[in-house]
């Protein structure tokens, strides 16, 4: 057996004597001091060589992958290469454009990025109008009760509301105390299939699209898709769904103010209406002066509907201008909606109602005047009322005639197809604005370029009262007024 040479050493010359303390002590200071003078070389080295390289410091921040690290036992790997600019993706860059998306949370700081491919639950769509809601808190209409809303009759945008307009208590007064809709538009051509749009969410017929010469009842075929009754005809069966009816079920008051009826011993009772299947007199065109009209029926469409004209009520419902006053003395007495038609001589129309009476928005500056200060001034508006200020439809010929229209127009299916210019026009009933004023409206606002029609305007009403989206009222495309208008 051989012995290693550490004990064969020992055998032969004996055991090595240990070096002394001193000795010791000599070795360790030695090996201290060569290991300073080393370090401080490569120190002053390394110093040397980064202030030599102006190349700017580059860090690398790995974002967190929901994968475990590795063990602190095992060897690192090697980092990648550090990239050009550390610029982060799209996707982790902090999202400060939502914070104007929550306009009721605080806006917070954070190095944490958001979670991605998730939006804000308050964001709103980035669409032309601007308009969207939370799918968890929607944003909600101001606390209204009472809503008016004055009709006038065939013009458009630019003469009702714009600079040529010659009603000025309503572009200067009014307007300052507002809110434009610039961007409102009728549904149809003409007057009646407007209104009768506005009440019901029902789109014209042939006859409502013709104001109605002959009180005909709808001959009713067939409903066809979002509650159309398919038919010709324009007075609707009882059971077609109005809201007048939804108004009542929600125990909620309405009534009409109409100009022309029930005004004196030569005006026509209230809620007055032709004969079932008889010609309509009001809508024949006068010859003289002396015979114009107070009164035009199809200036009245509640009394295009079975339901209201059936009803024993409709007397007391569908009165004249000379009621208003006396409703308004109270919150109590005014309805929660009220529809207010000035007569064919002062409905601003721009043809005269009869020879040589004026015509155009001229003629309804004075009714403007005389019926808007007594809604302002009344206790329903003043706490929670709504007054809403149109026209049913721009004019289908002429200097101004437009067809326009927006929100997903529908083809009524009881109209024939549009054709020529109107096909290439929108076949809507042009844009003709709409003017908001309110207690809970900011006065003096700039115009607004959302995009609405009267079915806007009837979905807005119903959300308003807590009732369902009647007919095209609850289209994909038509959305209640926006809640930030308020």
């Amino acid at each position: 057996m051989s012995l290693d040479p550490l004990r064969r050493w020992e055998q032969r010359f004996g055991a090595l004597p240990l070096p002394s303390p001193l000795i010791w002590a000599v070795l360790v200071a030695a090996f201290l001091g060569f290991g300073v003078l080393m370090g401080r070389a490569a120190g002053h080295s390394a110093t040397d060589a980064l202030t030599s390289s102006r190349a700017p410091l580059k860090v690398l921040v790995a974002q967190s992958s929901g994968v475990a690290a590795p063990p602190t036992s095992a060897p690192a790997p090697a980092p990648p290469p550090a990239p050009e600019e550390a610029t982060p993706e799209p996707s982790q860059a902090p999202a400060e454009s939502t914070k104007s998306a929550t306009p009721t949370a605080p806006s917070k700081t954070s190095s944490t990025p958001p979670p991605s491919s998730k939006s804000s639950s308050g964001s709103k769509e980035a669409s032309g109008g601007g308009e969207g809601s939370s799918s968890k808190v929607a944003a909600k209409l101001p606390a209204i009760k009472h809503v008016f809303v004055v009709m006038l009759d065939d013009e458009p945008y630019a003469t009702a509301f714009g600079p040529a307009s010659q009603a000025k208590y309503l572009t200067g007064t009014l307007e300052k105390q507002g809110e434009l809709l610039l961007r409102y538009y009728a549904v149809a051509h003409e007057g009646l299939a407007n209104e009768v749009a506005l009440l019901s969410g029902q789109g014209p017929t042939e006859a409502t699209a013709a104001n109605c010469p002959t009180y005909s009842r709808l001959s009713q075929a067939s409903t066809g898709s979002e509650g159309q009754l398919l038919g010709n005809g324009c007075v609707y069966p009882p059971s077609t769904p109005t809201l007048m009816s939804q108004l009542e079920v929600k125990h909620h008051t309405w009534k009409a103010y109409v100009e022309g009826i029930d005004e004196g011993s030569n005006t026509p009772s209230a809620c007055a209406h032709p004969a079932s299947g008889a010609a309509d007199p009001s809508a024949a065109a006068l010859t003289s002066a002396a015979t114009a009209p107070g009164y035009q029926t199809w200036r009245n469409p509640l009394v295009y509907f079975s339901s209201v004209v059936e009803f024993p009520g409709c007397a007391s419902q569908d009165v004249g201008m000379s009621a208003l006053e006396g409703d308004l003395a109270s919150e109590k007495s005014t309805a929660n909606f009220s529809y207010i038609a000035p007569g064919p001589c002062d409905d601003g129309n721009p043809t005269p109602c009869a020879p040589g009476k004026a015509a155009g928005m001229a003629t309804a500056e004075a009714f403007l005047k005389r019926v808007i200060p007594e809604i302002l001034a009344s206790k329903a508006y003043k706490q929670n009322g709504l007054l809403a200020i149109t026209v049913d439809d721009a004019p289908a010929t002429g200097e101004y005639a437009d067809s326009s229209s927006c929100c997903g127009q529908p083809k009524f299916p009881n109209l024939p197809a549009p054709t020529g210019v109107a096909k290439v026009a929108g076949s809507g009933g042009g844009q003709v604005g709409l003017l908001l004023l309110s207690p809970f409206i900011k006065k003096g606002g700039e115009l607004v370029q959302e995009t609405y029609n009267h079915f806007s305007l009837l979905a807005t009403i119903e959300e308003v009262f807590g009732l369902a989206k009647l007919g095209y009222a609850g289209g994909a495309e038509v959305k209640p007024l926006s809640a930030s208008l308020f």
